[in-house]
Parts: C-alpha cells; sequence; structure tokens
C-alpha cells in the first residue's frame, strides 16, 4: 500500500511500505513518521516555494538537495544545520543517480527552470517529482523563448519515453491559462504513468476540472488535489 499526503502546493509525504519520502516541502503539517521507517527529505531547487531550511531539523536519513542549494560554511550557519546533519546530504546535479538506502534508487533529470526533478524506486515502485520540470509557455513572453523552452522541455523528459511510473507529481500551473496544459499532457503521453497528482497550483485546485475537461482521456489516472493535508491510499492494484 502507498499513502499520500498533500502538504501545499508541490509538498507531498509518500509512505511506502519501506521507506517514506518528503518532496518540496514548503509549508503545511507533517504527518507522523512511522517508527523504525527511515525518512528521505527532497528539496528539487533553491525557489522558496519548494525549499524550506526547516527541512533539516528533520530526523532524516539523508536529504537529497538540487545542486543549486549550496551548502556554504555561510548558509550552514544561518539554516542551523550541524555538521552531522550536513553529512546526510547529497546534492545531486542534473543526470545523477544514488542509491541513499539499500532499495531505494534516486535518479534526478535537468530541470526547464532550477534544480532538478527526482524519480525514485523502491519496494518495486516508481515516484516521480517533477518540481519545476515543466513546459513554461507564457503568454506574450519573447516567441524565441517559449520555443526554446519547448525544446528543452521535450529534450529533457526524453529519459521518461515508455517508462512505468505509479506515481507522478508533476505541475499544472493555472498562470499559464490552457498553456499550462501543455506539461502534463506531454509528461501523460510520454511516459506510463498510472497516477498523477497536480501540483503548484496556487491553491487554484479547480484548474484541474478544466484540464480534465479539454482532455478527459486522462481522468483514469489523474487524482485531483482540493486541499492542503488531504490523504491518499493506493492499493497494489492502484499503483
Amino acid at each position: 500500500m502507498t499513502r499520500v499526503t498533500f502538504l501545499a502546493h508541490s509538498g507531498f509525504w509518500v509512505e511506502l511500505p519501506s521507506v517514506t519520502l518528503l518532496f518540496d516541502w514548503w509549508k503545511g503539517e507533517l504527518p507522523v513518521l512511522r517508527p523504525g521507517v527511515p525518512l528521505l527529505v527532497f528539496s528539487s531547487h533553491r525557489h522558496e516555494d519548494h525549499f524550506n531550511p526547516e527541512i533539516f531539523r528533520l530526523d532524516a536519513d539523508a536529504f537529497l538537495l538540487g545542486s543549486d542549494i549550496r551548502l556554504t560554511a555561510r548558509n550552514l550557519e544561518k539554516w542551523g544545520v550541524s555538521e552531522e546533519t550536513a553529512a546526510r546530504c547529497l546534492r545531486l546535479g542534473k543526470q545523477d543517480a544514488v542509491s541513499p538506502l539499500p532499495g531505494v534508487t534516486v535518479e534526478t533529470l535537468p530541470s526547464t527552470d532550477e534544480g532538478v526533478a527526482f524519480l525514485v524506486t523502491a519496494d518495486g515502485k516508481t515516484v516521480f517529482h517533477a518540481g519545476d520540470l515543466n513546459w513554461w509557455h507564457w503568454e506574450g513572453e519573447d516567441p524565441g523563448w517559449n520555443r526554446n523552452m519547448e525544446v528543452n522541455f521535450q529534450r529533457y523528459t526524453e529519459p521518461l519515453r515508455g517508462r512505468r511510473i505509479d506515481l507522478a507529481m508533476l505541475p499544472l500551473d493555472p498562470r499559464l491559462g490552457e498553456d499550462g496544459f501543455r506539461g502534463p499532457k506531454y509528461f501523460l503521453e510520454l511516459a506510463d504513468i498510472r497516477r498523477f497528482l497536480p501540483m503548484h497550483q496556487w491553491g487554484d485546485f479547480g484548474f484541474t476540472e478544466k484540464f480534465l475537461a479539454r482532455y478527459p482521456g486522462f481522468a483514469a489516472r489523474t487524482v485531483p488535489v482540493s486541499r492542503a493535508g488531504q490523504d491518499f491510499t493506493f492499493e497494489e492494484e492502484d499503483v
């Protein structure tokens, strides 16, 4: 069984049988950690809506950070990070693969904004958190910029082509209007995504309904998010 708690914005708490994954916690109340179950904390990049230095106060087995989160002496002091905690930090680049715990593999993809996206395999399941890897198409932006974004997004996501992903957390950003549909649509057509949880919605959870009205074929795989603190449970056959 897999249990997921939506914390806020792009923050998720994911409980797999043998490990708990915390992604891009910015704000929101954290669930109680299961006794004896290791915790891995992920921060895709330094933007304040994805990274909160309070993560370093958690009793985590490892902190996996986008490489733009700089662990300088000044930052470590400012954030109150002890030497012991700093030793458990792994800064990951755009195409890294590490095994922070036995039986757990973490791969990264480049982002079209800052930092990285995370692909985590554990307990026979694959979980993807896109961070700010998205097809950012802004109305009124220079056409060359938008075209460059399209090319980079498609290039960066190519390693996911045909890959089974049991749970994917993807940006569905209402600030882009209907252009915000581009990223999740492309992800859902590119990879074998079994469950999609929208994120980065800035509280406009009704935007998911608009996405599904345009693309009803994705409804069976989409798990709408409606409030902070919302819990989801997926049985083995669901993911």
